[in-house]
């Protein structure tokens, strides 16, 4: 296990990516439509993220909705493993689901050994499977190095016993990654009542860049800019490593 709790921090943004590093950040999920909850991100970005000094890990998600992928949504999956590898991230972060909600073996298992040589994320696909504790098992078997999930629940908060149990079975074998809701004020007690080493979040604040710059009515109408738009915030990002710290 890692000496001191680990921050994961997602972002979408050069701008909410430098905010994550400048904050403290220990690790990056690179992702782009956060509010559609992550999408894969574009090259450029990849490439960015690329100069950072931590692990950065891309969602590997070629569409909105769910995660029951045909062969063409696999086919972009597999091409997208293939930017990360070229740009020179250290890992992906994947997942896959049978119509049934458990993890889709078959699938996965072409994306990790095709992902061979990085690191690899399962993502919160995990949350929709009916038995956490057999796709912990079918994880491990898989070759994930770790697990992003909030316990099957709306936030981690709220799956924090599940979490707790994810953690007492996986017994080292494989990381759990707490994520959803986490923020400064909660962090601690979360980490307390599960005991995971690793949390997740988005630390984020209201945007403050990107709403227009000086032409924010037409931007607006036009639909280019919408309501609540949000980004990493540095300050946020800094007081959740300062209460892990505190911890570790």
């Amino acid at each position: 296990m890692p000496d001191r709790i680990i921050l994961e921090v997602c972002v979408d943004t050069p701008a909410g990516l430098a905010a994550a590093i400048a904050g403290g950040a220990d690790r990056i999920e690179l992702c782009s439509a956060l509010a559609l909850q992550g999408l894969t991100p574009a090259p450029g970005l990849m490439a960015i993220a690329a100069e950072a000094e931590i692990p950065i890990y891309p969602m590997i998600r070629p569409r909105n909705g769910d995660f029951v992928y045909d062969a063409g949504d696999l086919d972009a999956i597999f091409r997208d493993i293939d930017a990360a590898r070229a740009a020179g991230l250290a890992g992906v972060v994947i997942g896959a689901n049978a119509p049934s909600g458990e993890l889709d073996i078959d699938a996965l298992s072409m994306l990790v050994a095709h992902a061979e040589g990085l690191g690899v994320t399962l993502h919160r696909a995990f949350d929709l499977t009916p038995d956490p504790l057999a796709a912990l098992e079918t994880a491990i078997d898989l070759g994930f190095e770790r697990i992003l999930t909030s316990g099957c629940a709306l936030n981690a908060m709220a799956g924090a016993e599940t979490i707790a149990a994810l953690v007492e079975r996986a017994a080292g074998r494989i990381a759990i990654l707490a994520g959803g809701g986490v923020n400064p004020s909660n962090v601690a007690e979360l980490v307390a009542r599960t005991g995971v080493r690793e949390v997740h979040g988005s630390c984020s604040g209201p945007m403050t860049h990107g709403l227009g710059q000086g032409h924010e009515d037409r931007a607006y109408k036009l639909g280019f800019v919408q309501d609540g738009l949000r980004d990493t915030d540095r300050e946020t990002v800094a007081a959740v490593v300062k209460v892990l710290r505190g911890l570790s």
